[in-house]
């Protein structure tokens, strides 16, 4: 009884968080909405000096120039689309028509995503154009799957959510709303299919299951990280703690982050951690061929120390989750450093060091650095011999830092849209 009472415990202290800050994040939505200005719409519109809103069923706003005449129309897909997640958040897109009522662009006005995925959505042509030349029906009448939108290389979640919320938008202003489709593609079959491997591997006893992991961990570090690129990270579960989660548009992805929760919470086996982390499986590379001369014995008190930065970072994460400051949280973690085209150079360099770190002490960066394996490992069950310790009141620690800022979220309110204000 004691451990089942720990393992709910944990969960308690997760799930408190996660609604805590998805709470905290849809008031701070409703009450610091910017409105439309007439600057974000003169790269369309040229003699655009005032934006009338319009009260009718499209609930857009007419571009007006200086003497009144009409010079086009745009629409902003939030509040409409605050259900469609991309990568790890919302993205509202504002959209251009001319007076004939035809598309004649889209800009991302705020995005919770990572930038660098954002900067590949706005750097693609191809995919800017998407909807030009369209007329508003086209528009709400498009399935995308048909028409080949497939997203963007390298931001696939980003691109495919913003397309999914410029066409729903389209749709409720036609009364024609529907629910967003289910999206499965080949990358979510493979990921399923690693994730299957991946639990086998966890669980079986077979005999060469040493041989068949390491050929395994080639497919980790080739497929999961450089071609498909999902892999869980804090940016992540903060803008789907903010956000939602992706069921239609990510499901194998949602899948992977199940369940590298569920698993270690029900069996006490470290599932990604141990065998669908790329970066863990290149720490684990490295450890076979350097020499163990190279070898560096991290002394007693060191490594106390250091086991505690993984979750000050896990701290560092939430406040900047919930005040929220401008920070990409892609940049604390390696793991975006796999999708090359999405790599940052904050993250490139937590990875090359990481790296560096792991040919003198085995697994470095994940035994000292990583929040995201902190937050598996906390959930993770020990067996009967589980107690409540030091972990546990970090814990309780995280979840009281959090209810403070959500519960003081005028001041929160206050100090970040007062400036603008």
């Amino acid at each position: 009884m004691r451990v089942v009472l720990l393992q709910l415990y944990r969960l308690g202290v997760l799930l408190a968080v996660v609604a805590m800050v998805r709470a905290h994040h849809v008031r701070l939505r409703i009450e610091g909405d910017a409105p439309v200005a007439v600057a974000e719409v003169t790269g369309w519109f040229t003699n655009a000096v005032e934006l009338q809103i319009d009260a009718g069923a499209r609930g857009g706003f007419q571009v007006r120039g200086a003497a009144g005449e009409e010079l086009g129309y745009v629409i902003r897909t939030q509040p409409q689309g605050n259900k469609i997640v991309g990568y790890c958040g919302i993205t509202d897109t504002l959209v251009g028509l001319d007076r004939e009522g035809r598309v004649v662009g889209f800009r991302i006005r705020k995005s919770e995503d990572t930038r660098t995925h954002v900067a590949d959505v706005l750097a693609d042509r191809h995919f800017r154009k998407t909807w030009n030349g369209m007329s508003w029906e086209q528009v709400a009448g498009m399935d995308l799957k048909a028409a080949g939108v497939e997203g963007v290389s390298g931001a696939t979640l980003t691109s495919m959510a913003l397309a999914e919320a410029v066409v729903h938008r389209f749709r409720v202003a036609q009364g024609e709303a529907r629910a967003q489709p289910w999206r499965v593609r080949w990358r979510d079959v493979g990921l399923v299919a690693v994730v299957g491997a991946g639990v086998w591997l966890t669980f079986t006893r077979r005999a060469g299951r040493v041989r068949w992991r390491r050929w395994f961990q080639w497919v980790v570090v080739g497929y999961v990280g450089f071609v498909n690129g999902d892999l869980l990270a804090q940016s992540l579960f903060a803008g789907w703690a903010r956000a939602g989660v992706p069921w239609r548009l990510a499901p194998g992805l949602v899948l992977l982050a199940a369940a590298a929760l569920v698993v270690p919470w029900v069996s006490g086996r470290p599932l990604y951690c141990q065998q669908l982390c790329p970066h863990g499986v290149a720490q684990e590379w490295l450890g076979r061929v350097v020499p163990a001369r190279w070898r560096v014995k991290v002394p007693v008190a060191w490594d106390r120390g250091l086991r505690w930065l993984p979750g000050l970072l896990l701290l560092f994460v939430l406040v900047v989750v919930m005040l929220p400051l401008d920070f990409e949280l892609a940049g604390l973690e390696p793991f975006d450093g796999y999708v090359l085209r999405a790599a940052g150079g904050a993250t490139l360099a937590v990875a090359v060091v990481g790296l560096v770190a792991a040919a003198f002490v085995p697994k470095a960066y994940c035994r000292y650095g990583c929040p995201t394996g902190a937050l598996l490992e906390f959930g993770r069950a020990r067996g009967a011999g589980d107690r409540f310790g030091a972990r546990e009141v970090a814990a309780a620690v995280l979840v009281a830092v959090v209810a403070v800022m959500w519960w003081k979220h005028a001041w929160i309110h206050s100090f970040v849209y007062g400036a603008a204000a």
